[in-house]
Formats: C-alpha cells, structure tokens, sequence
C-alpha cells in the first residue's frame, strides 16, 4: 500500500494548509494518509474532512517530541483519539517551552552577528505556539544569509553552531503512554537521524517497546536504502511493527514528496495492518 503516514502542515513546520495536503496525497497516488503535525493536533479535522472528501483513507496522526539520552528524538503517534484530554493536555504542554527557546535561539543568533532572527522566523509561524528551527532557517534563507536551508542546519541551528539551544522535552514514556491511551500506535520515526552509539539506540528500543510503543518508521524521507534495510533488521528483531511516511515540510525544501517513497521491505507487518478499525474511510 502507498501509505504516507508522516507529514506536517502550516499547523505546525510545514508550508502548507492540511487541505492542500490532502489534495497532493490524493495527486500522488496515496492510498493512506496521517497528518503530523509537531506536538498539535489542531489540524486533524480539517486534514480529515479533506481527505474524505477526495476518496483518500486517514488515520489521526502527530508527532511528539522526546528527550532521550540528551537527544531530541521524535515519536509519532498514529489512529488515537484526538479529542482524548490527556493526550491534549500532553502536547499543549510540550508547546509550551517552544516560545523561550525560540527568543533563546534568536539572541544566541545575534551574538553571532545575526540580528532580528527571531521577529523575522515569526513571520513564518501559523501557529505562534510552535516557533521552530525551521522557520528560523527559512528565515535565514529569504534574507540572504544562506543559500537554502539544508545550509542553514549545516551551520547554525545544531549543537555545536550559533542558534543551538538545547530544550527538555517530554519523556519517552509520558508521550508512548498518550499515544497508547488515547488508543493509537506510537511509533520511532526516522530513527537513522539520532547517530545513537549501538548501546543507546538499543535502549531506546528496548525503553520505548517497555512503555508500549509497537513500531518504527523503516521507510523515510531522510532513510537511505542502507537505513531502510538496517530498520527492517531491527523491526524484525525486536516485533515492531513498520511504518512508512515522508516527512514532507514542503514542495521546495522536503527530500521526499508525499506518495514518492519506496515499498516497505518484504516480511515486515505494516503498522496500518494494527488499525485497520481506526481508519477513517470515504462514504
């Protein structure tokens, strides 16, 4: 199945509305669509109504973030409840530090020289309550100072480079537990990105399936074949089930366009196979 389950929209980092979305999955030939949006669950409606609306099937999806081992990893959660209060209440406050670590990012920007990096990323945020690197990069990019923004995040805005600031997330179990709660399907997305040390990547594996979580995204926009291959390993090892989505931010900035990945390797179990009774279908 063509399954995209791992997008954003203008909710969240993404640059476009949830309806546009639904529109260019349907174009690509998606057969199963998950918005998800960073730590929100505002745009579920609209990206739901819409994709029935063109014929295209879709479960509730977000994406939260985590820290572990000092590493902000992410978590998708996929066919929950997104009316259920304590997920809500989960992601609102996760929302809420963005705001000071964007400032934060801002004044460490203009001690390198870079002034007005945080007024200007406002000028891309949707949603002021969720003020991120990405807007900050496209920032930096319509005013000149980098080219795009894949040079942005090789100079500024990671550890180590001006605009970094590090930020406590929530737990890995707290946000498993609103995932498996509110009756989804949490899942490790892109989990080749974190450059973990075996040891650590294998307790996060073993920590993450402890508190209930059930899959991993093999197939990514950021995966190689290479990394395809070695999570098809793990999910094999470890029971998980497979999951597969883009990533997509956007037409201009995204390695992956919605519906364009590569089939899941054979002898994995699909993580849609798991919510067959919470998809969303047309009439």
């Amino acid at each position: 199945m063509n399954a995209d389950l791992h997008c954003h929209s203008a909710v969240s980092d993404g640059t476009l509305q949830p309806e546009a979305l639904a529109q260019r999955a349907k174009a690509n030939g998606v057969e199963l669509w998950a918005l998800t949006d960073h730590d929100e669950v505002g745009g579920q409606q609209r990206a739901r109504e819409a994709a029935l609306a063109v014929g295209l099937p879709y479960l509730t999806g977000t994406e939260i973030s985590v820290t572990f081992a000092d590493t902000t990893v992410h978590i998708v959660g996929l066919g929950f409840d997104a009316d259920n209060a304590s997920l809500q209440a989960g992601l609102a406050a996760t929302r809420g530090g963005r705001t000071q670590r964007a400032i934060e990012m801002g004044e460490s920007l203009a001690q390198a020289g870079i002034a007005g990096a945080y007024e200007g990323a406002l000028n891309y945020v949707n949603n002021p309550d969720l003020v991120s690197r990405t807007h900050f990069a496209r920032h930096l990019v319509a005013t000149g100072v980098c080219a795009d923004t894949y040079e942005v995040f090789r100079k500024y805005l990671t550890e180590g480079k001006p605009g970094y600031v590090p930020h406590r997330w929530a737990s890995l179990r707290n946000a498993v537990t609103w995932i498996t709660q509110a009756g989804g399907v949490a899942v490790i997305a892109h989990p080749a990105r974190y450059k973990f040390t075996p040891n650590e990547e294998y307790a996060l594996f073993t920590e993450f399936m402890m508190h209930g979580g059930r899959g991993v995204e093999v197939v990514t926009g950021s995966h190689s074949s290479a990394d395809a291959a070695k999570y098809a390993k793990t999910a094999q090892e470890f029971g998980l089930l497979a999951s597969r989505g883009s990533d997509f931010h956007s037409p201009e900035e995204s390695h992956a366009d919605l519906g364009s990945l590569p089939d899941l390797p054979a002898k994995l179990t699909p993580v849609w196979s798991a919510l067959a009774s919470r998809i969303q279908r047309p009439a």
